[in-house]
This record gives structure tokens, sequence and C-alpha cells, in this order.
């Protein structure tokens, strides 16, 4: 005897249903094939990091913050303008391994010679030699959870302004750990991963920004600064005659 077959209705995933995609949400557990998934498709969200597999997503910036940050760029962009080969980067995504992606407010990198590269989405790859976090609202992450993931992915130096309590703290990475960046003369605070990049971090702090481009320029003219710009030059000249 024949057995009736029993076809039951097949649910078929419409246009609309594909697209619709649940918005982030601060403290969500997710792989970063999904958040990046999820930021991607939301034209709302600002910005999200993923931190150690959860999802945050930083208070509205304010004033202050946003002084702060443009000090920094503006910093950071005078130095990175001295070699064609270093970049300044600004709020800009980059994935350290499968459980962090972050956003930090600046970074300098080596295009070349360095320790990052671009995917096909454009986000950084690997871990920049410098990061810099301004924390206002933000202090318990970027001096805790963000401090050890990028430690433990080798970002070279790693700098903390600490709006609130009106502090900054620069560490370079020594044997595996963070170390605090001592002041030299004039509490002037000197990069080992780029030299020449000098920090007046009072005149910083007190948001005059004069005295930290005057101060940055006499690193331009540094000993130390001429002799990295000679070696960088150098090995990107090989590579174009190779």
């Amino acid at each position: 005897m024949a057995i009736a077959q029993i076809h039951f209705p097949v649910k078929r995933k419409t246009q609309a249903f594909e697209k619709f995609i649940t918005p982030l949400e601060s403290g969500e557990h997710l792989t970063r094939a999904e958040f990046e998934r999820r930021y991607e498709a939301d034209p709302d969200t600002k910005k999200a990091e993923l931190v150690e597999g959860v999802v945050h997503m930083p208070s509205p910036v304010s004033a202050v913050h946003g002084k702060s940050h443009s000090s920094v760029i503006a910093w950071l962009s005078v130095y990175a303008a001295t070699v064609k080969i270093i970049q300044t980067l600004d709020n800009t995504t980059v994935v350290l391994d499968v459980d962090n992606e972050v956003q930090p407010d600046a970074l300098l990198r080596l295009e070349k010679f360095g320790r990052t590269r671009l995917n096909e989405k454009g986000y950084i790859v690997g871990a920049p030699e410098l990061i810099v976090e301004i924390a206002v609202s933000s202090a318990g992450i970027d001096l805790y959870a963000k401090k050890n993931i990028y430690r433990r992915n080798g970002v070279q130096e790693y700098l903390v302004w600490q709006i609130r309590d009106e502090r900054m703290d620069w560490f370079e990475l020594r044997d595996e750990e963070y170390k605090l960046i001592a002041p030299g003369e004039n509490g002037i605070l000197h990069s080992r991963v780029f030299p020449g990049l000098w920090l007046a971090a009072d005149a910083m702090l007190d948001g005059d920004l004069k005295q930290v481009l005057d101060v940055l320029q006499r690193g331009l003219a540094s000993e130390e600064h001429r002799e990295f710009v000679n070696k960088l030059t150098s090995m990107h000249t090989e590579e174009i005659s190779e």
C-alpha cells in the first residue's frame, strides 16, 4: 500500500526579513564576525567596539573630549607629516584578534615596515605602533580591559589621557609588560618607537596647543629624529630599487 506523503509548507525568507538586522546593544557577547555584520548594517550606530567579545558603545562625545581629541590629532598629524610612510588615523577600526575590534581615539602607524596591514574592508589589522585613548567616562575600560588587550596584542606604546584626573600616562611595552615612560627634562615625554615625538604633557593638559607644538618642533629638530627619518628613507629607497 502506498504511503501518503505529507508536504509541510517551507518558510521562505523574504527580502525584508533578510535585510533585518538586530541593532547592537552594549553588553552583548558576540563573535567578531557577527559584530561586524551588525555594525556595518546599522547606519545609526556611529561607534561601537568589541572588547574581549563584549560590545561596548561609548556615550555621546562631550565638548571637553572633542577639544582634547582635536589637540591629540593635531600633535600626531604634525609629526606624521615629516615622514611619508607614517600615518595618523582618527577613530579607525582596528582588528586585533578574534575577540577584539576597536576604534581608538587616535593612532600612529607605519604604513610600511610596520606591524599592521589593511584588509579588504579598509580596516587596520594588527597592532599599531602607538594608540591614544582619551578617557572621560571610559577611563575604566581604557585603563584595564583595553590596556590589557593592547599589551597582549603587542601595541608598542599606549597613551591614555585621563580627563577627570588631569593626567596623561604613556606606557611602553617592555618584556611583555606596560611600563610608564618617565618624563625627561622639563617634564617632556619622549616616544621610543617614534623618535622625535615629544609631548609637553602639562601644556597639553592645560590646553596650550601652541606650547605642545613648539616642544614637538624641538623633537623634530633632534638628532634622534633625523636618524629615524634617514633610516626609514633608506629602507623605502631600497624597497623601490629591488
